[in-house]
């Protein structure tokens, strides 16, 4: 078979296994969070982003463990730009998510503290062991406060469950059991790390077809791929009505990219690259972190102005980097 049609191919198949898996998870996620008196908010934040994180994971890890720190560190940074700029306007602008009050209260210092550590780890051009393991204890700290307040306290909230169950029962919808909604979150993040594979490595072969450098692809193709995963899971969401798992999905994504990934990869080997050659990237992801948690903080939302902002300079940001590139 040509190499260009067995690209195609791939590209077909990783996308409707991304579509697939987003929907399994999703629906998983969503079910699971209502079955346990859980907030989808924190299931986004921990088990959805977990799993849409593992691609830059892996990325992440593989560059360590062969000495690519600069490429470790643009997976970060390049995935947690495009999460802003890319998923989380393309969501708010299907459907401005309405956001839960705890994410204003500890996930939005967070997300901005997170941010704020990638230069001040890197001032030196180095991220040491004992900061790659400081990283790794806060991302381990995190997820043990957030599963400790999962649990819905309220009588509000207990409402709400039975609100959605006797919504459910009144369309004739039959609640699944836990374990196959346990079986459609593994499915679902399963054929999305399989479907993203399979996307960038049909992408990649079809760019190179057309002409493209290697830098120029790992600049766009890869960059976005790794991201495809949360674009897939948070558009799904958006589309469903879980905004606050979308959100979840987001925040936390960019969360443990800093925390897990970029302390797991430090661990895994040397990540040295002078902080100067990042100041497009970092400059970039600055911005779009404070445009986003400001609206989140003030109004509780991202409405299309904020995702529509965060979208142009998402693509001014890819053109500079293909300019910068050539």
């Amino acid at each position: 078979m040509p190499t260009l049609a067995l690209d195609i191919i791939q590209l077909v198949i990783g996308l409707a296994l991304l579509y697939f898996g987003a929907e399994w998870l999703v629906g998983g996620a969503a079910g699971l969070a209502r079955s346990f008196g859980v907030r989808p908010l924190i299931v986004g934040l921990t088990v959805v982003a977990y799993g849409t994180s593992s691609p830059e994971l892996v990325v992440g890890v593989s560059a360590g463990l062969q000495d690519q720190g600069a490429i470790a560190l643009g997976n970060v940074v390049g995935s947690n730009v495009a999460n802003l700029g890319l998923i989380l306007a393309v969501c708010a602008l299907i459907r401005a998510p309405r956001v839960d009050r705890q994410v204003v209260v500890r996930e939005v210092p967070v997300l901005i503290a997170a941010t704020a550590l990638v230069p001040l780890v890197l001032v030196d051009g180095v991220l040491s062991r004992f900061e790659a393991v400081g990283l790794l204890a806060l991302a381990i700290i995190y997820t043990v406060v957030m599963v400790r307040t999962s649990r819905r306290g309220s009588a509000d909230t207990a409402r709400e469950v039975e609100a959605e169950a006797t919504t459910a029962a009144g369309l004739g919808e039959k609640p699944r059991s836990r374990r196959v909604l346990l079986v459609l979150v593994v499915l679902g993040l399963g054929a999305l790390v399989g479907g993203g594979h399979l996307l960038v490595t049909g992408a990649i072969g079809i760019a190179r077809v057309a002409g493209m450098s290697d830098q120029l692809i790992g600049l766009t193709i890869v960059a976005v791929g790794t991201s495809v995963p949360e674009l897939a899971t948070s558009v799904i969401a958006a589309m469903r009505g879980h905004g606050d798992i979308a959100v979840g999905n987001v925040v936390g994504s960019n969360i443990f990219n800093v925390l897990l990934i970029l302390g797991t990869s430090g661990l895994a080997g040397r990540i040295a690259t002078p902080i100067s050659t990042l100041t497009l990237e970092l400059a970039v992801l600055g911005g779009m972190t404070l445009l986003a948690a400001g609206a989140i903080a003030t109004r509780r939302t991202v409405g299309r102005l904020e995702a529509s902002t965060l979208l142009l300079g998402y693509i001014a940001f890819l053109i500079a980097l293909v300019i910068r590139a050539g």
